[in-house]
């Protein structure tokens, strides 16, 4: 009977306290210097939508207090625009808006703020002299990017699976493909979406005896999907294009057959999607670039030349693994052998390469003691690293800074080559003077 009575209790002082809440909503007493207030009733003042042309965003749901007495005022970009109670943004292009919702009292202010993100229609791509392609990795944020560093993106975000399924789960997380077109365009910048089966950690290249994306495109059937897929996909997002990164060549028996697979993939996606997508592929050096098909049909290939491979294993030597020399001799083999240099973007590192133990001989001890850390790792173990390609730490750590982006960015230039691109720019410093995006594209315009 008493615990009855307890619940009985309970449940009259819970209405109480919920009936006294509901009244302060509505109109609460309000004292000298009280400010007024807003309520936000469900989740219809979001803080930020992303939305395409044509489309609205809706603010509605909201209490003011106190009730009836409250001066409304809504602003797009800081000019007025309404003051009613409710707001219905309607775009009329593409861009960037800032809502502001202010709630007057007496003098004083309560404010709502929200950003509206608006993928414009369609746009027109921004002039530029030499290509500059700025990589984000799939755990990159739209926030990385410098707009004005790039000419293009590529957003590495597709993983292919052996049963061919194109998983796009980390560009859809938060809307971040959405936002990263949007942003793009508003900005004349073409996006691209980056697809690669599994890739080996930080260096974005082939992970030992990965098979997952050579075992689909072999496969006619499957590649046809593949095909269609992405077709949808960058219809869907509006997209300008797709990157491929298929690196099933690092102890795959199938390699050669995967290669060869590849220039059909090339070919499929010409015939299949839009006139005017760009489609570009990322391409190794080492002895294996014999067997690459005939990938004139890309727009350009992206050619990894860095990580020589040579300064890691047991007994290796330490040193710059993404040296300049290294990086002219890996231009001059597809120079030499496969493209002109009007289609050439030639790769650069964001990452430093990190000696963790060594032999008796001062050399690279084991395969397990070394590893790699993104260049703005660097910079935090050192701020003035960015003058250098060297580092003091550890057992030495080799990267590349900005004098040397540089020098590889003139000699880019000075070839005839169609561009540079940096892996990745989720990677570099963002701090003008430090970030190499900044020196890359400074070299290349």
């Amino acid at each position: 009977m008493l615990r009855q009575y307890n619940y009985m209790l309970l449940v009259v002082i819970t209405g109480m306290i919920l009936f006294g809440c509901s009244k302060k909503i509505d109109d609460p007493a309000f004292g000298e210097g009280d400010m007024p207030r807003i309520f936000q009733m469900g989740g219809n003042f979001r803080s930020s939508y992303i939305i395409e042309e044509g489309q609205s965003a809706v603010y509605s749901g909201l209490l003011f207090s106190p009730a009836g007495k409250v001066k409304i005022s809504w602003k797009v970009n800081d000019k007025v625009v309404s003051s009613d109670t409710i707001f219905t943004f309607k775009p009329t292009g593409g861009g960037e808006f800032h809502i502001v919702l202010e709630a007057e009292f007496n003098g004083l202010v309560t404010t709502r703020t929200s950003t509206v993100l608006v993928k414009p229609s369609t746009y027109t791509p921004a002039p530029y002299n030499k290509v500059v392609m700025g990589y984000v990795t799939d755990a990159g944020l739209p926030s990385a990017v410098n707009w004005g560093r790039i000419t293009h993106l590529a957003y590495q975000c597709g993983k292919v699976s052996a049963e061919g399924i194109l998983d796009v789960t980390a560009g859809e997380l938060n809307q971040k493909m959405d936002e990263l077109v949007a942003r793009g365009h508003i900005n004349g910048k073409p996006v691209l979406l980056s697809i690669a089966g599994r890739l080996s950690g930080i260096d974005g290249w082939a992970l030992y005896e990965s098979r997952d994306f050579g075992d689909v495109i072999r496969n006619a059937e499957k590649r046809a999907d593949l095909v269609n897929r992405l077709k949808n996909y960058l219809a869907a997002k509006r997209l300008d294009g797709v990157d491929i990164i298929m690196t099933d060549i690092n102890g795959d028996p199938n390699y050669s057959a995967n290669l060869a697979a590849l220039g059909l993939l090339v070919k499929e996606l010409r015939n299949t999607l839009p006139s005017g997508s760009l489609i570009t592929c990322a391409v190794t050096t080492g002895w294996q670039h014999w067997e690459y098909p005939d990938l004139s049909a890309a727009d350009w290939v992206n050619v990894h030349a860095f990580e020589d491979g040579i300064h890691v294993g047991p007994g290796a030597p330490r040193g710059q693994a993404s040296s300049y020399d290294y990086m002219i001799s890996c231009a001059d083999i597809w120079k030499n052998f496969h493209l002109a240099p009007n289609k050439l973007v030639i790769g650069m590192p964001a990452f430093g390469l990190r000696y963790t133990a060594i032999d008796d001989n001062g050399n690279n001890a084991s395969w397990g003691s070394y590893d790699y850390l993104s260049y703005l790792s660097v910079l935090g173990i050192n701020p003035e690293a960015y003058s250098g390609e060297y580092l003091d730490a550890a057992k030495g750590i080799y990267y590349n800074g900005v004098p040397l982006i540089s020098k590889k960015a003139t000699y880019i230039k000075s070839a005839g080559y169609k561009g540079g691109y940096l892996w990745s720019i989720d990677y570099d410093s963002p701090a003008t003077g430090k970030s190499l995006l900044e020196a890359l594209y400074n070299g290349l315009q």
